[in-house]
């Protein structure tokens, strides 16, 4: 998606000034063609862009949800990867969705700390866990910082959202989130026949090499170095790109056999498809029919047939398939991510926490502490010996 247009500067020939439109309102530069007229035009454009791509104006009068649309204007163009916006622009929206049912016809300066923790309810009341409601406040609260810097509302009301504190384990009515464990092996074991071999794949790359789920998504040919006896897999893209760390993948001989059905001639192509998985789908169910194809499921399969697939699977499509597949199985739900903390607790037994973390991409140990549960058999077998 191209970004929108920048208004040019214009001859108003009635006059021979020079005029630039903004949000449909003319603005007057001058005599057409002096550089005094080419500075305000300079000086306009860049008051509109950092606005927001809306005119400065009269701020005292605008409404939160006025305010809103402007903000989420600039993250559209802002929170970009590879010319698409990325996910922080929808969990912006999710959370600022209360701010404009409670508080959208309040003038933004008249927003303060009570109205804030008003909003923070809201959230405990949709049930989400304390992490949540705190990481959601935090965007409330970064959307008045860009209004403050911006001039859109006094500094004092930034200055007033801040002193309100995240809200502490223990100390506050909000359930708290479950911590991620690594998922029992027999329960991988149970969905793999009933997943396609696309997800197949992807789960068994998961549990040999620690990668993340986006990370599986989107191996193409032309990101794998084959050279040697362990390969190496760096991703187009990955969630630390933007510290500007590398971020590399070693496959080794099990690893390496999952992956050289899929290559690919076109270097560009994604290894899985979700095109190419469902075509397989339907080829199984049209094998395995015994009855006559009616006319309207003819029809049907015409229409499909122009239907749009991504050229790669998405992590929320991946996760579904596998705890539909969980539940066919009768084995408790889990998700991709909890593959990444089995590979890790496996890692971490063998290897140590040091070659864990280089492998899973961690930039501290402490990360990798997270994602590695802590060896207990090991433990208890040290105590044998020393208590």
């Amino acid at each position: 998606m191209s970004a929108p247009r920048t208004p040019s500067y214009r001859l108003y020939r009635p006059s021979g000034q020079a005029v630039v439109t903004l949000n449909g309102t003319d603005h007057y530069l001058g005599k057409y063609g002096t550089p005094s007229s080419r500075e305000a035009y300079d000086r306009k454009i860049a008051e509109w862009l950092s606005n927001g791509r809306a005119p400065a104006g009269d701020t005292e009068t605008l409404s939160i949800a006025e305010l809103m649309v402007r903000y989420v204007r600039f993250a559209e163009s802002y929170y970009r990867k590879n010319g698409e916006p990325t996910s922080e622009v929808a969990i912006l929206k999710l959370a600022l969705r209360p701010l404009k049912r409670l508080y959208g016809e309040t003038p933004g300066r008249d927003f303060g700390p009570l109205a804030l923790k008003t909003v923070r309810q809201a959230f405990i009341d949709d049930g989400l866990c304390r992490n949540e409601v705190n990481r959601r406040t935090s965007h409330v609260i970064r959307l008045f910082r860009w209004l403050v810097e911006n001039e859109l509302v006094p500094p004092s009301v930034h200055h007033g959202l801040k002193a309100v504190p995240g809200l502490r384990k223990g100390r506050a009515d909000v359930r708290e989130s479950e911590p991620v464990r690594p998922v029992p092996m027999a329960f991988v074991e149970a969905v793999l026949p009933l997943v396609n071999r696309h997800v197949r794949a992807m789960i068994q790359l998961q549990l040999l090499t620690g990668c993340r789920p986006g990370e599986v998504l989107i191996m193409r040919t032309r990101d794998l170095d084959t050279a040697g006896d362990t390969w190496t897999y760096t991703p187009s893209s990955h969630k630390t790109e933007h510290h500007d760390r590398p971020r590399a993948i070693f496959l080794g001989p099990r690893a390496q056999a999952v992956v050289k059905p899929w290559l690919r001639t076109d270097l560009e192509a994604y290894l899985f498809q979700p095109a190419e998985a469902e075509a397989e789908r339907l080829a199984e169910m049209r094998a395995a029919r015994k009855t006559p194809v009616q006319p309207s499921q003819v029809l049907r399969g015409k229409q499909a047939k122009g239907r749009r697939f991504h050229p790669c699977f998405d992590v929320a499509a991946y996760r579904r398939v596998i705890q539909r597949a969980c539940r066919r199985a009768g084995v408790p739900d889990w998700s991709p991510n909890q593959l990444r903390h089995t590979a890790a607790t496996a890692l971490r037994r063998e290897y140590g926490l040091d070659v864990a973390r280089v492998i899973l991409g961690h930039s501290t140990p402490a990360t990798t502490e997270v994602y590695a549960e802590v060896d207990q058999a090991k433990a208890r077998d040290a105590m044998k010996l020393f208590g």
